[in-house]
């Protein structure tokens, strides 16, 4: 369980389009304020979805080779062929000329918005596919030992970790801040198809690799 969490929290904090998300939020007017409540929102939206998970399943994994413990498999693999598609989606629109992005609403009312709208819009653009593949390993396992435990924190953790860098940066460097998130914006706008083609690919092949072995054994 540990290694798919860490994988999938790796997929979730390199996704570009959350990322562009929290950069808006933390360059607007008192930006670190808000960045630090998009984070809270972040981690809450993940928490929740967890202890869901754990209520529902009872601390009580399907046990193997059942219909439970199949439906299970199935969400992961079908997980990771929609990964795969949207890999193959994103290949195929390398090199077109893109069409001009429309301002959404909310973006261009960043500067008056307060801390709490940074919240909310944490976990509309929370990449829930991924965070369901997330919660289908949680619900493969038993959470009976310390060690499992700590496998949740390090992938809310993992999964946080970009935005916890650049929020933390903005907070002790505020000089430096602008100019960094100049250059993260840059990146992200030359890498954007690369970063989301690779994580799709690497995360999807994982996903639907491991989950046919289990049916497969």
């Amino acid at each position: 369980m540990t290694l798919d969490l860490v994988l999938i929290g790796l997929a979730i904090t390199l996704e570009p389009v959350p990322l562009t998300a929290f950069l808006v939020v933390i360059a607007s007017e008192r930006g670190v304020r808000k960045g630090a409540a998009f984070v809270f929102g972040w981690l809450l939206s993940l928490a929740v979805v967890i202890a869901l998970t754990v209520l529902a399943t009872g601390d009580k994994p399907p046990e193997p080779k059942t219909a439970p413990s199949t439906a299970v498999l199935a969400v992961k693999i079908a997980i990771g062929a929609g990964l795969l598609l949207v890999a193959l989606r994103q290949r195929r629109r390398m090199g077109r000329p893109k069409k001009p992005r429309k301002t959404p609403k909310w973006q261009a009312r960043i500067d008056k918005m307060s801390p709490w709208y940074a919240v909310v819009i944490a976990a509309i653009v929370q990449p829930w596919p991924l965070v369901a593949a997330a919660t289908a390993t949680v619900d493969e396992a038993k959470l009976s030992s310390a060690a499992l435990y700590i496998s949740l924190f390090l992938f809310c953790v993992i999964a946080t970790s970009s935005l916890l860098v650049i929020e933390i940066h903005a907070i002790v460097r505020p000089e430096r801040s602008s100019a960094l998130l100049v250059r993260i914006n840059t990146w992200i706008d030359s890498h954007t198809d690369r970063v989301i083609i690779i994580v799709s690919v690497s995360l999807g092949i994982w996903l639907i690799g491991k989950s046919s072995y289990v049916l497969a054994t």
